[in-house]
């Protein structure tokens, strides 16, 4: 598909026509308030529907309890590989280069303020960080798995969103375009996969083209359950960086909201890290991963840490070299990430499930058992613009 500025201004307009219809008909029901309660019960594939359940959420949860008819299982066995062998790296490239990367669009800042999730930092990584945990798990699909119902109660939640700024009539959707739409939802799937396989190319992690197209591959299943457009949205990673440089090309720039939020994630992030020695890296890391002009932007400060991160793919580079050489390697330092990962999440969970649900009002175990075979690096697709 060949992207342009008018392809682009056209998904601007279009939300999730069946999620939209689902909540607003809750909400013209008065049906929200006991949707979520019984859906606090509803957490894994196969599980059976709440008694009392409103009848247009039922149709919805049924219509949309399967992944979509064209996945390959093999692709998404391979992606799950490819996340448990770097799993460390994936959740820094999501905290620190996709996360800022959302906050430097000043339209999807401006979303998060209206919602008033600028105040709930930890709240919002977490999820996302539990969300990718689901996915990845080998039951994720099938019964028992909690992906599913975790992406069904998201598409919802962010259909509740957009139905608020409308009543409320909080968006100015003549200038900025329909709340969290097509074009957002298929730039943020792009930030959460294309951005995060440059992120760690950037960081000199080694990285199979299997690994880095099956990675991309789950993040378009994900996409699809979240109510993305497959029409639309990229399916090769050389289509992804037209579509992504065309994105950021037209939307990333400076905002006070973009700046809290980078503010507050840092902030987050030194509190999980023990002492205060370290605080300056997370700063730092987002400047190397994002960029000056972006960092700028979003007000990271500028330390001497910027200078020694710089040193970090010679780092990994090294320790990626051993890893390709030794299989005992490869085990214990997926252990060791897998063992962070977990830390990092049980720290912004602290130990809880965190809860979808749609707003009335706005305000895991890895197991390792497999290496990555190795084969041919995979490189970025080159830049577009």
């Amino acid at each position: 598909m060949t992207y342009t500025p008018a392809v682009l201004d056209s998904l601007r307009e279009a939300g999730d026509e069946l999620a939209d219809a689902t909540v607003d008909t809750l909400f013209a029901r008065g049906e929200v308030g006991k949707f979520n309660t019984l859906m606090r019960y509803f957490s894994t594939v196969g599980q059976e529907l709440p008694e009392g359940l409103p009848e247009v959420a039922r149709e919805y949860l049924h219509a949309t309890r399967t992944a979509p008819d064209w996945v390959d299982w093999g692709e998404m066995e391979k992606a799950r590989l490819f996340f448990l062998h770097n799993s460390m790296h994936i959740s820094t490239a999501l905290s620190f280069a996709s996360m800022p990367a959302c906050y430097a669009v000043p339209r999807v800042a401006r979303l998060l303020s209206a919602t008033h999730a600028l105040d709930y930092p930890s709240r919002r990584m977490a999820e996302t960080g539990q969300f990718t945990v689901y996915l990845l798990q080998p039951d994720a699909f099938e019964a028992g798995g909690r992906f599913v119902p975790a992406a069904q109660k998201v598409r919802l939640l962010h259909a509740a969103i957009r139905h608020h700024l409308r009543r409320e009539d909080s968006w100015d959707t003549a200038a900025l375009g329909t709340p969290i739409c097509q074009e957002d939802m298929i730039g943020g799937q792009l930030l959460f996969s294309l951005l995060v396989l440059d992120s760690l190319h950037r960081l000199n992690v080694h990285m199979t083209t299997d690994g880095a197209d099956a990675y991309f591959y789950a993040w378009r299943v994900v996409g699809a359950m979240l109510g993305v457009d497959q029409r639309h949205a990229p399916t090769t990673l050389e289509g992804a960086r037209r579509y992504l440089d065309l994105y950021l090309s037209r939307h990333l720039g400076p905002s006070a909201e973009g700046a809290r939020l980078t503010a507050q994630l840092t902030e987050m992030y030194e509190q999980v890290v023990p002492g205060s020695l370290l605080d300056p890296v997370v700063g730092a890391l987002i400047r190397y991963l994002v960029g000056d002009t972006c960092a700028d932007w979003l007000e990271v400060p500028r330390t001497n840490w910027d200078t020694l991160v710089k040193a970090a793919p010679a780092l990994l580079g090294a320790l990626e070299g051993i890893e390709d050489r030794s299989p005992l390697a490869t085990w214990a330092l997926d252990a060791l990430g897998g063992l962070v990962t977990r830390f990092e999440l049980g720290s912004l969970t602290r130990g809880r499930v965190m809860h979808y649900a749609i707003p009335e009002h706005l305000k895991p175990d890895y197991g390792i058992s497999h290496t990555v075979p190795q084969a041919r690096r995979w490189t970025p697709p080159a830049p577009t613009l």
